[in-house]
């Protein structure tokens, strides 16, 4: 069991796991043994994760996501495959923990009597300066 948060915890049979060649430095290592690991987690169909945490999960793993709801993770930062493993774990627990936090409710807010008046003046400023560069009327005023 991988607990995420007090309330979440994913089983390891959620997870499943994929060993491919990995790209990058590493010398002939990189050539003969699967070290990139490749995490799969069912978003749309885990029983570990609640409605409210799963909608967020899915917006913001965005492309990640495959189109049957498959969280798609690829670790390949280290040379041995264990560590890639355990870094596509740490990854897929941050991204949860990050859905889990229930986003701040926006307050509406007024503009303040200050606010308004600094606008107005500054429309009227502006509209004094347009005036300003009117051409001159035959009688002399501007027009």
């Amino acid at each position: 069991m991988i607990d995420v948060t007090p309330a979440i915890g994913i089983r390891e049979d959620e997870l499943q796991f994929q060993f491919k060649l990995a790209s990058g430095p590493g010398g002939q290592n990189v050539n003969k043994v699967a070290t990139a690991a490749e995490l799969r987690f069912d978003v749309a169909r885990s029983p570990s994760l609640p409605e409210a945490v799963r909608a967020r999960l899915l917006a913001l793993a965005g492309s990640r996501v495959t189109q049957e709801g498959e969280l798609l993770i690829t670790a390949r930062r280290f040379r041995s495959q264990e560590r890639n493993r355990q870094d596509a774990i740490d990854r897929l627990v941050a991204l949860i923990q990050k859905a889990a936090e229930a986003p701040k409710p926006r307050i509406k807010t007024k503009p303040s009597r200050a606010a308004k008046q600094r606008r107005m003046d500054d429309k009227r400023r502006v509209g004094e300066k347009k005036q300003a560069r009117r051409p001159m009327g035959s009688s002399g005023e501007r027009e």
